[in-house]
């Protein structure tokens, strides 16, 4: 049995996920084109819905309020794992 490395694997993994993202995409269009937000295929029900949000616009905070923006605001340390 051939020995499959971690780049190769790697790689592999990108094509599924770049296959499984452009089916999601074809998906979309169609409900998009179809005008409707829930499909069903099979046992899977298809969702794609609009979902607003309100999200507090720091950048503009911080330039009107610098003073408080910098009382209120805190530094936080996370790591991150990469391959390249």
């Amino acid at each position: 049995m051939a020995s499959i490395n971690e780049k190769e694997l790697s790689r592999l993994i990108e094509e599924a996920t770049a296959e499984v993202e452009a089916l999601k995409d074809e998906i979309k269009a169609h409900m998009t084109a179809v005008e409707t937000e829930e499909l069903t295929a099979g046992v899977f029900k298809v969702r794609y819905t609009t979902v607003k949000s309100s999200r507090f616009d720091t950048a503009a905070f911080r330039k009107t309020h610098a003073d408080l923006y910098e009382q209120y605001s805190r530094t936080t340390e996370t790591r991150r794992f990469s391959i390249a």
